[in-house]
């Protein structure tokens, strides 16, 4: 792979290595070998757990032993989206960065900046001897994406240290002090399918090129959702017409807006025209309604081969009510923070698990706990009026925000020497792992800081590399002037 050559190098430099490591979600082993590698090659103490996460230990820099022990915390794990169009296997091949002026993005795959820049700059921190600072613990979790079951499974003893500064935020000059916590639904459609005669004419509709995006981020940028999209005009379909639904499936990811969704479908060969008349009027109208949102919108409609065995009609019409009820979007804004998302839900996938089980996967977002269990629990009485067995589980809580941190007040300082102008302090929609931290270890003192990403979660990722400069110096800054003991 040609190296980068791009400031600051040694950030750089392991931030492609990383690439070269398979580390999608749950699938770390080779990524925390190789970090844990790398520490005992630094001489530095070196603990892995049982499930994969990774402490790294350095000394302090001399005549900064009296500072507080900070903990660099960042997640190995990258979710793993391309294009349909692209020949990628994540599990063996290497993610490929280029530079496109100002970006780094990836070719035709997610890029993986989310949050392998934060491990980059751990990296980065450890290989340095000339830095500033005083002890430095580097917490590698696992498994952030699809569950935080990394950050779940850590032992509180990993957690050593006063201050932990986690690197997954993603844009540079804002500091977050707070999060949303989460929960994820699973709807099971159980059904028997049967066989239809008659003259009977099959489809496929395809909704492709949405924007997408992360469930948490992007939940209030009016962008569309395939999956409700293509349970709308299903529905259509179905209150109209004779119809017996084959196939259908939608999305991917738990914490990703659905792109793309496609569904077979049967209806009487009389009525094939007047379908194709009514699909082209639904199309024309939702392109308009997204028109802002969804340049790249694309239908499209065509005759495909017949299948045997449909899903049985009373199930496919509960399931499509339920898809087409349930909510999605922002629930509530917040009441304590100007343009906070305090609640949202996400109708995350769709997928034919067999010949007789149709799984459907929901995520719900709050800042405030109670109000993250009725969403959710909105969420599931929908689906249980359909008829489906709907677990929950996947809990995570929030962070709640303390303008009094004394890591925050650094932060800020030295963004202000640096850069001349004042950070901005935020809280986030996305869930993070420091609810959990502060969940097992309360004394802990937190910020959140990262370089600007754009398009997280798709294979639109991408990172901007002058803000990574700026994120840098500001690490190191923090690092310099961390509070005494």
């Amino acid at each position: 792979m040609e190296k980068l050559h791009l400031q600051p190098e040694s950030l750089f430099d392991f931030f492609q290595q990383i690439c070269a490591i398979p580390h999608g979600s749950k699938n770390e082993g080779e990524i925390s070998a190789f970090l844990q590698e790398f520490g005992k090659g630094l001489g530095y103490e070196t603990i892995a757990d049982s499930v994969g996460n990774v402490l790294i230990k350095k000394p302090a820099a001399p005549g900064y032993e009296k500072r507080k022990t900070i903990i660099l915390q960042s997640h190995m794990d990258m979710v793993c989206d391309k294009r349909p169009d692209v020949e990628h296997d994540f599990t063996k091949d290497a993610i490929k960065p280029w530079v496109d002026g100002e970006w780094l993005k990836a070719q035709g795959t997610t890029l993986g900046a989310d949050n392998g820049i934060g491990v980059a700059a751990a990296m980065a921190v450890l290989a340095d001897k000339e830095m500033k600072h005083g002890p430095v613990n580097c917490l590698f979790t696992i498994d952030e994406e699809t569950g935080l079951t990394g950050a779940e499974a850590l032992s509180p003893e990993l957690l050593q240290g006063d201050i932990l500064v986690n690197l997954d935020s993603e844009d540079e000059g804002e500091i977050f002090i707070g999060c949303a916590g989460g929960v994820c639904n699973y709807a099971e459609f159980k059904h028997v399918c049967t066989n239809i005669s008659g003259d009977m004419f099959y489809m496929k509709v395809d909704i492709n090129g949405l924007t997408g995006g992360h469930s948490g981020d992007d939940i209030s940028k009016g962008r569309a959702n395939a999956n409700k999209l293509l349970a709308r005009f299903l529905l259509k379909v179905a209150q109209k017409y004779e119809f017996y639904l084959c196939d259908i499936s939608g999305g991917s990811l738990h914490n990703a807006i659905p792109r793309d969704a496609s569904a077979v479908f049967a209806v009487q060969n009389s009525d094939k025209e007047s379908v194709r008349v009514d699909f082209n009027i639904f199309a024309a109208e939702v392109q308009d309604e997204f028109s802002a949102t969804e340049p790249d919108m694309r239908f499209t409609l065509q005759s495909t081969d017949p299948v045997k065995r449909v899903i049985d009609p009373v199930v496919a019409k509960n399931l499509l009510s339920s898809l087409h009820a349930v909510f999605n979007g922002v629930f509530a804004m917040s009441q304590d923070v100007p343009g906070l998302v305090e609640t949202s839900s996400n109708l995350a996938s769709v997928k034919r698990i067999n010949e007789n089980l149709i799984l459907v996967t929901t995520s719900q977002r709050s800042s405030i706990e109670s109000a993250r269990d009725n969403v959710s629990s909105a969420v599931r009485t929908a689906f249980e009026l359909g008829g489906a067995t709907v677990t929950t589980k996947g809990q995570y809580p929030g962070w709640k925000p303390n303008m009094k941190s004394e890591i925050l007040k650094v932060a800020c300082d030295t963004y202000r020497e640096l850069f001349g102008e004042e950070a901005k302090i935020k809280a986030i929609h996305a869930g993070l792992e420091c609810g959990l931290f502060l969940e097992k270890a309360p004394h802990l003192d937190m910020v959140s800081f990262g370089p600007t990403m754009r398009g997280v979660h798709s294979p639109d990722e991408r990172l901007h590399i002058a803000s990574t400069e700026r994120w840098w110096r500001h690490l190191q800054a923090l690092l310099e002037q961390a509070p005494a003991k």
